[in-house]
């Protein structure tokens, strides 16, 4: 008898239109991105017309404790619902199950270990960020809140990552989207009628974080394609390893934002106390602008984490066809966001500044329309590196992932940001133009080790139907990675 039926009805990963399949789980996650990345924008409207541009600033130095909270809930989030989709298509609920409940457990530790850390080590960790005498206070104040929330933004973003691979996008959506409305409510009422200021908007913003984290942990008694027992939460070193390699390179994309920050917001300082626009004018510029930038990222990333789930499931079913299809609509929609992102930020700078206050300021004015124009010059084409990094962890390929999520950041950006001021005539022009060359130098690189996999998986693609012409045809549900696949992922 043909089961075909029976397997549609259980997994529609595997035989679902792909455009249908990646609107479904896109547009909920690209939703809960933005809304994620709202919570800092909000709090930026809100302080920049409350406070000024100090309490931006300080909002900029305190911004890479919130990408170090984001990398850790990817590395535990998008590595175990990495595995969680690879097992479902191989065919293994038990070993889903199992990524789930350590995944579960890693998250409680990290987040109560990083929340400790944050008080304890507050003032030097800001100090490091690049805050100066002025900033400092805001700082402090801002953090010193945001930091008990940091556990609970851990654990509802990998939970989020967890929901939309168990075929649950629009409750990841939810999670996020519920805070993000409270912490917008909350932040005008805090700043402005209680007079709380910086901290206001910190405690409007760990409101918001706390109602999220009890949806999210609500979804743990009722994820659809396991059934998680007590045994499941105990803690595997060998599993919880696999997960935290497979989440390797999100994380790691996460922490370069965050080395890219302390040495961008450093080299502000630094050189822009030699310039007319002095220290604070640049920092605070800067935070405007990557956090302007962070809206068009968290749509890429949207799109990364709803194909995330497609692809690893298809690559565990040895639908290698379905692999590369969604490959190549991922990254047909990745770009027309980032080429519409390009057009606004060089059209439109002055009146995306504007939003954020200080207009009156000339000087302010005039330094981050000229950071947005040429930082963020090739922002065309920055997703392409941060999806085919995501794309290389989806497919059980850690490594490539890593190195991969590391180019922009690490290998081209920080170099250049050190190197380049030395050799412009206005150092601080030479900052601005670390990024466009970053950017392209990065893209180039995805482009070549993309291409390759490609190949790779075209050639495992023909030695399939070659072997089995009915190979085409969706494969049991309970099929196994064929041993060449699983040496190819270990490569």
């Amino acid at each position: 008898m043909n089961q075909e039926p029976e397997i549609r009805t259980e997994n529609p990963l595997g035989y679902a239109p792909l455009p249908t399949l990646l609107r479904r789980f896109a547009v909920p996650s690209i939703i809960a991105m933005l809304v994620s990345s709202l919570y800092n924008i909000v709090d930026q409207f809100f302080i920049g017309q409350g406070v000024g541009y100090l309490g931006n600033a300080a909002t900029n130095v305190a911004y890479p404790l919130t990408t170090i909270c984001l990398a850790i809930a990817l590395l535990i989030g998008i590595g175990s619902a990495s595995r969680f989709s690879l097992s479902l298509g191989e065919g293994n609920p038990e070993r889903a199950a199992e990524a789930v409940g350590n995944a579960i457990g890693m998250m409680v530790l990290f987040g109560l270990a990083y929340a400790v850390v944050i008080q304890l080590f507050l003032e030097p960790l800001l100090t490091a960020f690049g805050a100066t005498e002025d900033v400092m206070p805001y700082a402090v104040s801002y953090t010193r809140i945001t930091g008990l929330g940091m556990p609970l933004l851990i654990i509802t973003n990998a939970m989020s990552n967890l929901a939309r691979a168990d075929g649950s996008p629009k409750y990841s959506m939810a999670c996020m989207l519920v805070g993000a409305v409270i912490n917008t409510i909350l932040d005008p009422i805090c700043i402005f009628l209680l007079n709380w200021g910086v901290a206001g908007a910190a405690w409007a913003t760990v409101a918001g974080q706390f109602v999220s984290f009890l949806m999210a942990v609500r979804y743990a008694r009722h994820f659809h394609r396991i059934q998680l027992q007590r045994r499941h939460f105990r803690l595997r070193p060998d599993a919880c390893l696999q997960a935290v390699s497979l989440g390797l390179s999100a994380s790691l994309n996460q922490l370069a934002i965050t080395f890219v920050q302390i040495v961008l917001n450093n080299s502000l300082t630094y050189y822009g106390s030699m310039s007319p626009y002095g220290k604070e004018i640049p920092l605070a510029a800067c935070g405007i602008v990557m956090k302007v930038n962070a809206i068009m990222l968290a749509v890429i990333i949207g799109i990364n984490q709803g194909s995330q789930p497609i692809i690893g499931f298809n690559y565990g079913a040895r639908q290698f066809r379905r692999v590369r299809d969604i490959y190549r609509l991922s990254i047909t929609y990745n770009l027309a966001v980032s080429v519409t992102a390009f057009l606004l930020f060089q059209l439109f700078p002055a009146q995306i500044v504007g939003l954020f206050g200080d207009s009156g300021n000339a000087l302010y004015m005039e330094f981050a329309v000229k950071f947005m124009r040429i930082f963020l010059f090739m922002a065309c084409v920055n997703g392409v590196q941060m999806f085919s990094s995501s794309f290389f962890s989806a497919i059980g390929k850690p490594i490539r992932g890593a190195v991969l999520s590391l180019t922009r950041q690490v290998i081209f950006l920080v170099p250049l940001l050190l190197l380049l001021p030395l050799v412009f005539p206005v150092p601080i022009d030479g900052i601005l133009f670390a990024g466009p060359i970053a950017d392209g130098a990065a893209f180039l690189t995805s482009v070549l080790l993309v291409r390759h996999e490609m190949v790779r998986i075209r050639q495992h693609e023909l030695a399939q139907t070659q072997y089995n012409p009915a190979a085409r045809r969706v494969p049991p549900a309970g099929c196994l990675v064929s041993g060449a696949v699983m040496r190819d992922r270990a490569a």
